[in-house]
């Protein structure tokens, strides 16, 4: 999945938000500070300045573009930037009271102090605002991109040289490795750069590492290979770039689009685009939720950890390594529903295993299960209430999960996945998703898993997700589908 860069705009917008927020407060301190509460008549005069604020911080945002590299503005930057913009803004203001021959009758105390008290204010909260803009934007969204070069030894140096120069990066792009694909350089450097497969595993090599995106620059005579690898990333969900010089056939799903890279214009392919309103809007979701969510842990802990700990003495939070979006490993949380050697029994059990290909691992009245030899202990509870993956609350503010994506598999199951598998962890996995609420205890086939998640990749939005934890809600009330 490939996410769309930040405008500018969108970073105005915000801030221009919270300024005018910050402005109106402003002013209403210092009206109360200059009239007190006893009379709370408002003449009409101040009414209308609360609209005229508003319309002045949008002129001033226009012809004086106040928010241009904010994100990168130090504090005593931000602050002469701030100390400007109210100022113009109190000036236009004369000039609306004026104009208006509201002037005379208007506080010069009121006026003096919202310009005092907004300078303040708007400068706390902007450097407010910047720390949730950096919480919401993920790691990916701050680190430099990697990408797999695909190219022939010809050519090698010369998209180096014109992608990244020496360094190895170029705007928000880092070169992590190339495949050469008509001579085995592998295990060689390029520009200190590492050659890590050839044209006979590259295709393995994408499918078991954890790869952002990949950019090929092949010859015309190499094109049946470089439809292929476009095809088997597409397939992966991995976002591709192609050099632009002759078109290819559009893939069977996704979106192509073209941008540059260093010097080169490319075609770009991928999965979907997701929007960066989206991709805030989704994270503000998860910050939110994972904050109820993490209340709501705090007091179920109160009441189940006992009740594990009697059971089978041990740590009460189980923690185990999963794998989430394109590859990256993380430690997942939950409340422990098993007795201390249920990863070692789970070879033995593998045999009764529902999901035959052994992609995931699901079995009826689990013995591992704490008090769940008859299927009612305590752990067949927390498990069939979900209430053990309340904990995971704690993966979602971490940024590790989001609350709705991919449920992510655990290290040797990933080691299993094929070509299409890899797609369904192109997203961030989440708390539940599609499949969960599609009778996740009915399914056990894993190919209609990867269906489902596919379906969810292809199709997701705010309100998608909206709708999905509205049926997870109703699938937990009434016991439906649950583990």
């Amino acid at each position: 999945m490939y996410r769309e860069k930040i405008p500018s705009w969108i970073k105005r917008f915000d801030f221009l938000v919270l300024d005018i927020v910050a402005l109106e407060i402003s002013f209403i301190a210092a009206y109360l500070i200059r009239h007190g509460f006893d009379d709370l008549n408002v003449p009409a005069v101040y009414a209308n300045v609360v609209i005229a604020l508003m319309i002045l911080s949008v002129i001033e945002c226009i012809f004086f573009q106040s928010y241009s590299n904010i994100l990168k503005r130090n504090q005593y930057e931000e602050f002469w930037c701030v100390f400007k913009r109210i100022t113009y803004i109190t000036v236009l203001l004369i000039v609306y009271l004026y104009l208006t021959k509201n002037a005379d009758t208007y506080s010069r105390i009121v006026y003096v102090m919202t310009w005092e008290i907004a300078i303040i204010v708007t400068f706390l909260f902007r450097n407010i605002w910047k720390k949730v803009v950096n919480n919401i934007l993920d790691d990916r969204d701050k680190k430099p991109t990697s990408f797999i070069v695909i190219t022939t030894a010809d050519r090698v140096n010369k998209v180096i040289e014109s992608v990244s120069g020496n360094d190895g990066a170029s705007g928000n792009y880092v070169i992590s490795g190339i495949a050469v694909i008509d001579k085995d350089m592998k295990g060689q450097k390029v520009q200190n750069i590492n050659v890590i497969a050839n044209g006979e595993d590259v295709e393995d090599y994408l499918c078991r590492n954890w790869v952002d995106e990949v950019l090929i620059y092949l010859e015309e005579k190499e094109k049946d290979l470089e439809v292929q690898l476009i095809e088997d990333c597409s397939t992966m969900g991995i976002t591709v770039h192609k050099f632009l010089a002759k078109e290819l056939r559009s893939t069977k799903d996704g979106v192509k689009f073209v941008q540059t890279i260093g010097d080169y214009s490319v075609l770009t392919y991928s999965v979907k685009i997701i929007t960066v309103r989206q991709m805030v809007i989704k994270r503000a979701m998860d910050i939110l939720g994972g904050l109820v969510g993490m209340i709501a842990t705090v007091l179920i802990f109160i009441f189940v950890a006992p009740a594990i700990f009697i059971k089978s003495p041990g740590p009460v939070i189980f923690k185990q390594w999963r794998v989430g979006r394109n590859g990256k490993k993380f430690q997942i949380y939950k409340f422990r529903s098993m007795y201390l050697d249920a990863e070692e029994r789970k070879k033995e059990l593998m045999a009764k295993n529902k999901i035959k290909d052994g992609m995931m691992f699901k079995l009826e009245n689990d013995p591992r299960i704490i008090g769940g030899e008859n299927g009612k202990g305590i752990g067949n509870f927390i498990r069939n209430t979900s209430l053990d993956e309340f904990p995971q609350f704690f993966n979602v503010l971490k940024g590790d999960m989001s609350l709705v994506g991919t449920r992510p598999p655990t290290l040797d199951e990933w080691g299993k996945y094929k070509f299409h598998h890899r797609k369904r962890m192109a997203i961030k996995p989440g708390l539940t998703g599609l499949w969960q609420v599609s009778g996740r205890s009915d399914i056990t086939d894993f190919e209609e898993v990867v269906k489902l998640d596919t379906e969810y990749i292809n199709n997701c939005s705010v309100a998608y997700d909206i709708k999905i934890l509205l049926k997870t809600i109703k699938v937990v009330l009434f016991r439906s589908g649950s583990y």
